[in-house]
């Protein structure tokens, strides 16, 4: 078995803000696995200052990946645990080579397009002109549940655009839901979710930064609001390590980014626990190219969630992969009719 990588670059459409500043492009690495005459691909992409895995040896571990790939699927896995994008990358790399279609991972009726994935509509910070505007185009385009960033311009603007939404969509038309990106402190922050409880928010994710746990128990014990743990699980890697930190915070939710928390294997392991104490979950990219988005929508459909998942960033790029996957009246769907870009790994491995 040969295999080699390759990093590309996303160009967003427009600059992305969130309350860690405001994001031009993503960095991304495909890994192509090669034997017998067939192709595998895979995505290992990392967001800057977020992931567990951006250390400056990166390139240095991919290069390692490859010369020991014959080490297989599983022993690479565990191998990489410090790594988890990567360890994303070869899950998703060996169930394409495995595969008689590479970009066909798990063969569902989401893949056959008979059923969709219920999607939320992501709306980014900006300026106030600028997410109402985004709000009003996803309102159009058909979305019942609504995401926003929040934390990085004047709270009281950020209330006065969430009431706006629900002066006009009471919360049986438009689920809400807000994502602080720990941008709140544990001093003021269960003021502002009483604050945002009147406005009939869903959840709020990562209300204060990750790592404080006996404050983050609190505020999942008293919140108004349901509270989604998100960054928190970065970097917990160790299964016991998991299962400590959810007995110990006790969230409402958490937040499964695949290219953060070891791939399929990883986030699996999360949603166990999650079953067993009776916590909520749904899945999110992590603004992955259609490659990786691909594979996080088709695992996740086999999942059986009725929730609305975070899968919908595939239209953010200018130079994002052509695939079959489209976003339409808040779903996300697999139009097997339509082609991925021609020649794609051939172009890749070149």
């Amino acid at each position: 078995m040969k295999a080699t990588y390759k990093k590309y670059m996303l160009n967003f459409k427009r600059p992305s803000g969130t309350s860690r500043g405001v994001l031009t492009q993503k960095e991304t690495w495909f890994l192509i696995l090669e034997e017998h005459g067939k192709i595998g691909i895979g995505e290992c992409g990392i967001l800057r200052s977020l992931s567990f895995d951006d250390v400056p040896n990166y390139e240095d571990q991919l290069r390692w990946v490859c010369d020991h790939i014959h080490l297989g699927k599983n022993e690479l896995w565990q191998v990489l645990k410090n790594y988890p994008s990567i360890q994303f990358g070869i899950e998703q790399a060996f169930l394409s080579l495995e595969s008689e279609n590479p970009f066909e991972l798990f063969p569902s009726n989401f893949t056959r397009s008979a059923n969709p994935i219920h999607i939320n509509g992501l709306i980014w910070m900006g300026d106030e002109l600028f997410m109402h505007q985004q709000i009003d185009k996803k309102l159009k385009e058909g979305f019942c549940c609504i995401k926003m960033k929040i934390g990085a311009i004047n709270f009281d603007k950020e209330i006065e655009i969430l009431r706006s939404i629900r002066t006009t969509y009471p919360k049986e038309q438009i689920e809400l839901r807000v994502d602080a990106n720990g941008a709140f402190s544990p001093k003021n922050a269960l003021e502002k979710l009483q604050i945002l409880s009147k406005l009939d928010i869903h959840s709020i994710e990562q209300p204060i930064k990750q790592g404080q746990y006996s404050e983050m128990r609190q505020l999942c014990a008293v919140s108004p609001i349901a509270i989604a743990l998100d960054e928190e699980l970065i970097g917990i890697l160790n299964l016991l390590e998991k299962e400590e930190m959810l007995q110990v915070i006790q969230p409402q939710y958490i937040i499964l980014k695949p290219s953060l928390v070891g791939g399929f294997k990883g986030s699996m392991e999360w949603i166990g626990l999650a079953k067993k104490y009776n916590i909520g979950w749904w899945v999110t990219s992590a603004l992955e190219s259609n490659i990786g988005l691909n594979a996080i929508a088709q695992w996740t459909y086999t999942l059986n969630t009725k929730m609305p998942q975070g899968l919908g960033t595939g239209g953010l790029y200018t130079n994002n992969i052509k695939s079959p996957l489209a976003v339409a009246k808040g779903n996300l769907y697999y139009k097997a009719e339509q082609n991925w870009k021609t020649n794609l790994i051939e172009d890749l491995c070149t």
